[in-house]
């Protein structure tokens, strides 16, 4: 009973012809099985009598039977099979809509697993078995599955594209290089999909690596945003005090305008008040004397009115009253007071404008010290390097590359080639000094002029009391007070230097220059003057204006 059950493997019920199960199987004197009409319609197709499978002749045209033991075998095996498919069909999947449907199912069709490039056909999980299993079928090539399987068919030659004309740029089939390419480039499908593929790949690698180049420059937008905020509170912060400390003067003024406005009034009211009582005394007292001139007036008597004539009171003394004016100019006083506003306002404007550009700058403060190596033999420097002063006495020091020789500088240790810095010096007590910064290619050794295209940006006290901008040529500079501490600020992309009265005001600035090179800090303390300038250069640590 086992043998009975048992079923030998699916490739031995397949045609050879058809390469599908026997309908009808036949055996052929040489033992080969076919399908009764497929031999058949074989033999009625060539001149010779063969087997398709070994091959041999036969001189006359074999009687053919239905071999009923193959039959019962086949029948058994597509009933196996059809329960098989019956199992396997609950379990797969029905096509849905975008998915690829089995061509060979009816009814329900299930959903495609593979599509065969040879038959030209989409096969569900038990559709395809025969070509995973049958050796015939096995050869055939399959792919996932795809719709309209034709348009992978030439239309010309009714062929498989299999080879692409890189000509033409398009997929051909076996003949097509021989008929309609013949001096073209064609190449396996393969080798060009291989190739288009590692191109897709790269361009793939590019995109991927724009897309990341988009995103950093959407997060350097959103953090420039955001600084842009930070900037933005920032200057309201500062707006709002600088109006507020504007508005509490123009209240301060208008008080003090309104003040001074009544208490002229009430000095006109007081002095009209006085000039008021005056005339009515100088009313009561003619008042008196008309009374009497009158009654002596109406007196008929002609020797009592002579004789008392000369007894009259005389005239009350009067004051000429002509350019007496109780009504001040008010307008005068609003001007004054305007014109003193405006001063005032003016004066404080531009306290606090500088006072909020500083603190802007002082943000941008670093750590500046002397470097060595450049300092001039006459040139002391502590040990700190933050303080630099004049000595008559030459040090024998190395003549290194980077030392000057024939000047008396000295250059920070740290250079800036990109943003912003800033930087403070003390120089109380100095009738002369130097500073600001330079290029890093500046000449160290022969007679140096200091200029913009020599490549200085630097600021000078003179004798004192004269200050000076080393512009080519120098542009005197015109200050209200001697500053104590100078502050220095550089935007290298903006192309600007600035100098800065720490305590007072802005002195001077650079603008459109043009860096190119490394930017580095310069001093200069200048000569002794025989004691007079023996005080020194002092970096200042940078605290921020209250």
């Amino acid at each position: 009973m086992a043998a009975a059950n048992f079923l030998p493997s699916e490739d031995r019920f397949l045609c050879s012809i058809c390469l599908d199960v026997f309908t009808d199987p036949v055996t052929t004197s040489c033992g080969h099985n076919f399908c009764k009409t497929c031999i058949t319609e074989h033999w009625n197709h060539n001149d010779q009598y063969l087997c398709p499978m070994c091959k041999e002749v036969f001189n006359t045209r074999p009687q053919l039977q239905v071999n009923t033991f193959i039959s019962e075998m086949v029948s058994q095996f597509r009933q196996s099979a059809q329960q098989k498919a019956s199992s396997s069909s609950s379990e797969q999947q029905v096509s849905k809509p975008g998915e690829v449907p089995c061509d060979v199912c009816t009814g329900t069709r299930l959903k495609a697993l593979k599509s065969c490039l040879v038959c030209l056909v989409s096969y569900c999980q038990t559709h395809l078995e025969p070509h995973l299993t049958a050796s015939g079928l096995k050869r055939h090539q399959l792919i996932d599955p795809v719709e309209n399987l034709e348009d992978r068919m030439c239309l010309k030659h009714d062929k498989l594209l299999e080879l692409f004309c890189r000509t033409d740029q398009t997929c051909v089939c076996v003949l097509c290089p021989v008929l309609d390419h013949k001096i073209h480039k064609v190449v396996p499908l393969k080798d060009e999909y291989e190739e288009k593929k590692a191109e897709l790949k790269k361009t793939e690698a590019e995109i991927q690596q724009m897309i990341k180049k988009k995103r950093l420059k959407i997060q350097e937008i959103k953090d420039s945003v955001k600084l842009s905020k930070n900037d933005a509170d920032r200057e309201i912060a500062e707006g709002v005090q600088v109006f507020t400390s504007l508005k509490v003067t123009v209240e301060r003024s208008q008080a003090e305008l309104i003040r001074t406005l009544e208490e002229n009034q009430k000095k006109t009211e007081k002095q009209a008040e006085d000039f008021i009582k005056e005339l009515e005394q100088e009313i009561s007292e003619l008042m008196k004397r008309r009374t009497e001139v009158e009654q002596l007036s109406q007196s008929e008597d002609h020797l009592h009115l002579l004789q008392n004539v000369p007894s009259l009171s005389p005239a009350p003394p009067t004051k000429d009253w002509t350019g007496v004016r109780v009504r001040p100019s008010h307008e005068e006083t609003v001007v004054r007071a305007v014109a003193q506003l405006e001063e005032t306002l003016s004066k404080q404007m531009k306290e606090l404008l500088t006072e909020s550009e500083l603190k802007r700058v002082q943000q941008y403060a670093v750590d500046v010290t002397l470097d060595p190596e450049t300092a001039s033999s006459y040139l002391i420097l502590s040990d700190d390097g933050k303080q630099v002063s004049f000595t008559d006495v030459c040090k024998y020091l190395p003549d290194n590359p980077e030392r000057f020789s024939k000047h008396i500088w000295v250059l920070g240790k740290q250079s800036f080639s990109s943003g912003r810095f800033y930087f403070e010096i003390q120089v109380t007590g100095k009738t002369e000094w130097h500073l600001g910064v330079a290029r890093e290619s500046i000449n160290r050794k022969g007679a140096i002029t200091r200029s913009p295209q020599n490549g200085f940006w630097t600021i000078h006290l003179r004798n004192g009391h004269q200050y000076y901008a080393a512009a080519g040529p120098d542009v005197s500079l015109s200050l209200a007070s001697r500053p104590q501490k100078v502050g220095v600020f550089v935007d290298y992309e903006e192309g600007l230097v600035s100098f800065y009265d720490v305590s007072a005001a802005l002195i001077f600035s650079f603008t459109g220059c043009c860096f190119t090179e490394k930017l580095l800090p310069i001093f200069s303390p200048g000569l002794n003057e025989c004691g007079k300038n023996s005080a020194p250069l002092i970096i200042s640590p940078v605290r921020q204006t209250e």
